[in-house]
């Protein structure tokens, strides 16, 4: 195992380095699209991939995701790469079927450090029951890795972000706070433990496309760049709803409440605070950690379903029995009044 540290390479790592959700909405707006009918998720409604009919039994999820070092270990950064690329298949309901590396790498940095990111993602890919096919890689002053991800779904059953409906039960599958913590980390404000949970958390691929499907869960996203935050309002204004969350019942990672309270906080907090700001309601009641640690950028983060209320306990109890540990309810889905969000402990 290499003891090159990845993290002497970079300032910023991981979802955090997305473009601000608003820049990319106006540099994507007035684009030229492509429609098809067999295109049946595009662009237009910003969901985790994008979907193409092939018959009526099978559609194509495409999805692709990289971004610089979020650890110091090259193997573990590969997995956690690879872990978050899959999750948008997942999210999307479907089953993975192959990938490609997408990688850049500096010249500086000997090719053995390299070696152990592939050898991290294609571990994950098998864990996942994919095929890798290839991939490409380009010289680049800072190293970044990812996976270009074909999943399928079959067209009927494809879940999407734009099908919430009032009365659905907010699910949320891991722990939100990776982006503080690992801020906290390097500038030594936290435990090593706290540290390690988040990055086992990390690897944890979203295996919960099939509890979805059984428990009739017909909207989610992942949790990514955005923030808890930022991927609720997608979600929200592609279903045309109102999300109510209780930040007190969402499950954080153990420091990242405490490094909130003493404003550690990443820029991606702000970003995303940025672009939700003008569609969000928080009550008085809310906290400023608890309102800013919705804000934080996660990387490979959990999924956000809206669950059938009938359905709620036994997708619980299945997620635990999956790993899925820390899986918690954490609001509702409601009719739009004023703002997509509602940040309130009254739920």
């Amino acid at each position: 195992m290499s003891s090159f540290d990845l993290l002497s390479t970079i300032e910023y790592g991981g979802c955090s380095v997305k473009l601000p959700a608003g820049k990319l909405s106006e540099t994507l707006k007035g684009l030229p699209g492509t429609p098809h009918p067999n295109l049946l998720v595009d662009i237009e409604t910003h969901d985790d991939a994008g979907v193409y009919k092939i018959n009526d039994e099978l559609a194509l999820i495409q999805t692709t995701d990289f971004f610089p070092p979020v650890c110091s270990d090259p193997y573990e950064f590969g997995q956690i790469a690879a872990a978050n690329a899959l999750s948008d298949v997942y999210a999307m309901g479907g089953k993975i079927l192959t990938a490609m590396n997408i990688v850049a790498f500096p010249a500086s940095i000997p090719l053995d450090v390299l070696k152990e990111i592939l050898h991290g993602g294609i571990d994950k890919l098998i864990e996942a029951g994919g095929v890798m096919m290839g991939g490409h890689t380009i010289v680049d002053d800072i190293p970044k890795y990812g996976l270009a991800v074909t999943g399928t779904v079959h067209p009927e059953k494809i879940i999407t972000n734009s099908n919430a409906r009032p009365g659905d039960v907010l699910i949320l599958t891991k722990p939100i706070g990776a982006g503080i913590i690992l801020a906290g980390k390097r500038l030594g404000e936290i435990s090593q433990s706290y540290y390690q949970t988040v990055l086992e958390s990390m690897k944890q691929l979203n295996t919960v496309a099939d509890l979805m499907q059984k428990y009739n869960v017909k909207s989610a996203t992942d949790i990514t760049g955005f923030g808890l935050a930022g991927h609720a309002l997608k979600l929200a204004m592609a279903s045309k709803v109102c999300i109510k969350i209780n930040p007190e019942k969402v499950p954080l990672f153990d420091g990242a409440k405490d490094l909130a309270k003493i404003a550690c906080l990443p820029g991606a907090c702000f970003r995303n605070l940025e672009y939700v700001e003008n569609n969000i309601e928080v009550t008085p009641d809310i906290s400023f950690e608890h309102k800013m640690l919705m804000m934080d950028a996660q990387t490979s983060g959990g999924i956000l379903m809206c669950c059938p209320p009938q359905n709620v306990q036994a997708m619980l109890l299945e997620l635990y029995q999956k790993g899925f540990i820390h899986a918690s309810v954490i609001g509702e889905v409601t009719e739009l009044k004023e703002k997509h969000i509602v940040f309130s402990a009254m739920l």
